[in-house]
């Protein structure tokens, strides 16, 4: 699959980072990040893959149904195993799946979208990245820690940038 680099790339960056923070400073509630900690901002990155890799079985995808595994957010060293877990089982083959969601209208009424496995791998890792700008922001506010300068910037922005530069 074409996307498998790029998701490796940005999942080689969190993780690489994770390592370098503390456990305290995984936990700590941001302020900047509206009291949201950057352990809930990877749990939130992982679920959605998870979601994708269990309805891809299933052929309905519903990421409003994730778990919220507290474990995620507080430990660290379990975040970075799932994100070379969720790595290893993304290479699928495309099928059709429904993207199943609660009607923003109406609550009571479920809506069914037509989509694709590589369209949710794409979707997936367009919104890793914008969860690691997030991360970016909370990691300068708990952390010294030096990020990768292209870390949660989308990668059209990365293209843009070089193609000034040159």
């Amino acid at each position: 699959m074409m996307l498998n680099q790029p998701i490796q790339h940005v999942f080689v960056q969190l993780s690489e980072t994770l390592k370098q923070l503390s456990n305290e400073e995984y936990t700590r509630k941001s302020d900047v990040l509206m009291n949201a900690t950057i352990g809930q901002h990877v749990r939130h990155i992982i679920e959605l893959f998870q979601c994708l890799e269990n309805g891809y079985h299933t052929g309905v995808v519903n990421y409003e149904k994730r778990k919220r595994d507290y474990a995620i957010e507080t430990n660290k060293s379990l975040a970075v195993e799932l994100l070379k877990d969720t790595y290893r089982h993304i290479e699928k083959p495309n099928k059709e799946i429904m993207l199943e969601a609660d009607d923003y209208c109406d609550t009571v009424q479920t809506v069914l979208i037509p989509s694709n496995y590589y369209r949710e791998i794409a979707y997936n890792l367009e919104h890793t990245i914008h969860h690691m700008a997030l991360i970016r922001v909370g990691v300068n506010e708990v952390s010294s820690i030096t990020l990768p300068e292209e870390f949660g910037v989308a990668y059209s922005t990365v293209k843009y940038r070089q193609q000034c530069a040159q």
